[in-house]
């Protein structure tokens, strides 16, 4: 199932500056996998070293943050999009 995927411009270095690519996959696992597989090192950026989301990184599917859905297991239906979207902090 093919899926777009909105890239964050911290990690628009691992696709060339692409703001928004495609993947498959049925999962949300399956698909950065696939992301991994077209542009290396992408995944470690999301996931931590225990292959969790990072703690500063929001996954989205369809404007549903996948922390309240099934993480990982999460299903992405051909079409849906695929948010990766940085935590930010700091302020005055």
């Amino acid at each position: 199932m093919s899926v777009r995927v909105r890239i964050p411009t911290i990690l628009r270095t691992y696709t060339g500056g692409d703001s928004e690519v495609t993947a498959e996959g049925a999962t949300l696992a399956e698909v950065l996998d696939h992301l991994d597989a077209n542009y290396a090192g992408i995944k470690g950026r999301i996931l931590d070293e225990d292959g969790k989301l990072r703690r500063f990184v929001n996954v989205y599917v369809n404007n549903d943050d996948v922390r309240f859905e099934q993480e990982l297991a999460t299903p992405t239906p051909a079409g849906a999009e695929v948010s990766v979207i940085p935590a930010v902090a700091g302020g005055c």
